[in-house]
């Protein structure tokens, strides 16, 4: 008992020393137009710098409804948000995202299922292992009921759901979304625009063998 009180001690101060560090921020996967991958906290200036990828790092938890939070869960949210990283089938990923949500925790879900997502997340992690979930600044790979248990408990969040009836957490998202340049875009607009109908020989009028118009 004595060891596991001095583990859940250091625990939660290495839990803690991540409160006063800002916030991680979104983090751009940019393509430039000679196919060079690049990664940025800013997005870019303009279209010509090629294709953009939001990959969410910033864990921009739950819905609008937080701020009907209770104050305790509002307080673990703000200073450890978690975000849960999943794919499809995964039955362990089925697990913690029940884990999550019997508890009551406010979380916000990225999926992985395209090479894309799965570098994305290698480089984020270090491995492709799924779920992955986020608490604040700690990353734990692979679902372990009992782990996450004692790291939500350190980051302050109740051990019972205390949420507001009818909140939902937001619905998951790729952990890679590319958008296209605008310039980009218009010329894909162009090509699947309609062609003018071609120009058709007027139907031979008898009264008017001649074919006069005004």
């Amino acid at each position: 008992m004595k060891n596991y009180t001095i583990a859940y001690c250091l625990l939660l101060a290495a839990l803690l020393g991540f409160a006063s560090a800002p916030s991680a921020q979104t983090v751009y996967r940019i393509v430039g137009p000679e196919g060079k991958v690049t990664f940025s906290d800013k997005a870019p200036v303009s279209a010509q710098q090629g294709k953009v990828s939001d990959i969410g790092v910033g864990a921009n938890v739950v819905s609008s409804d937080s701020n009907s939070l209770p104050f305790e869960l509002r307080q673990a949210v703000s200073k450890f948000p978690v975000m849960l990283y999943t794919t499809e089938p995964c039955q362990p990923c089925d697990r913690a995202r029940a884990m999550l949500t019997s508890r009551g925790i406010p979380f916000s879900e990225r999926t992985v299922t395209t090479p894309e997502d799965s570098n994305a997340l290698r480089r984020l992690s270090g491995d492709t292992s799924l779920p992955t979930v986020s608490i604040g600044a700690q990353r734990l790979k692979g679902f372990s009921e009992s782990e996450w248990s004692q790291y939500l408990d350190a980051a302050g969040y109740p051990k019972a759901s205390t949420l507001p009836d009818g909140f939902k957490n937001a619905a998951a998202t790729p952990l890679v979304i590319v958008q296209k340049p605008a310039i980009a875009a218009s010329k894909e607009a162009e090509k699947t625009t309609a062609p003018a109908p071609a120009h058709t020989k007027p139907v031979a009028n008898p009264n008017n063998p001649a074919g006069i118009q005004f």
